[in-house]
């Protein structure tokens, strides 16, 4: 009989197999956003609050559906910076390095990277972009070919990612977590990518914009693309934006 790795993982997450974390032994927690080494291109986002919903959340709700099919046109540089903050907004940074954001995360531990593929935003060149949140930045990433063809073929070749104005692509830094809850840690991070892909959607609505979210893809291409190791930082979730057709 093959295994079940999915029935492994959940028995040997269970809080009683548990060890003691880095946390309870007192080590040094993990920064709240990783290195970005020597960025090139550094791009101060719009203020969030520039951009005001016209839509209720009641209505949001009612009209969230998956959308693949997207018109010819461009996001504002205002509208992608409301998208970031719905979605991995720092409101607070607290003294003992934890963050608060607009979405909840198991202990604010808030272990995502958030990185763009750029197809149709004004005001930006196409390519691959990553989400400064602490200081509401992007900071271009330097791709070898096109990054739209790389990020494409990644994603299974879903053609819906190449036509999309924007795609968000969430990468886990796994120790983040993993500090405090151990292996169990993992288990969290998939919760957390539920909570900031909704807020995505959600917030898509108020940009009269449509959502598709993507769990269908390789993870070693899509982490190479991205220059991460696949094991320290890894792929989690992927969704697509674009103005509704």
């Amino acid at each position: 009989m093959a295994r079940q790795i999915g029935k492994e993982f959940m028995e040997q997450t269970k809080y009683k197999f548990a060890t003691p974390s880095d946390q309870a032994r007192g080590l040094p927690q993990p920064p709240v956003e990783m290195d970005i080494g020597n960025p090139g291109l550094v791009i101060d986002l719009p203020d969030h609050g520039a951009w005001q919903a016209d839509i209720s959340l009641t209505q949001a709700i009612l009209q969230r559906t998956s959308v693949r099919t997207y018109a010819a046109k461009a996001l504002s540089l205002t509208e992608l910076s409301y998208l970031l903050w719905c979605t991995q907004g720092v409101k607070s940074i607290e003294p003992h390095l934890v963050t608060f954001r607009t979405v909840p995360s198991a202990g604010a531990r808030h272990a995502f990277e958030t990185y763009l593929l750029v197809n149709q935003v004004d005001g930006l060149e196409p390519g691959l972009y990553r989400f400064l949140a602490v200081d509401h930045q992007l900071a271009k990433v330097e791709v070898t070919g096109s990054a739209a063809d790389i990020i494409t073929e990644a994603c299974l070749r879903q053609k819906f990612v190449k036509a999309s104005a924007v795609t968000f692509i969430w990468t886990a830094a796994a120790y983040r977590m993993t500090y405090r809850y151990g292996q169990r840690g993992y288990r969290y991070l998939h919760l957390d990518a539920g909570h900031v892909c909704q807020n995505l959607y959600l917030a898509a609505a108020a940009v009269d914009c449509g959502v598709c979210a993507i769990a269908a893809f390789d993870d070693d291409k899509l982490n190479a693309a991205l220059a991460i190791d696949g094991d320290n930082q890894f792929a989690v979730y992927v969704a697509t934006v674009g103005k509704k057709a």
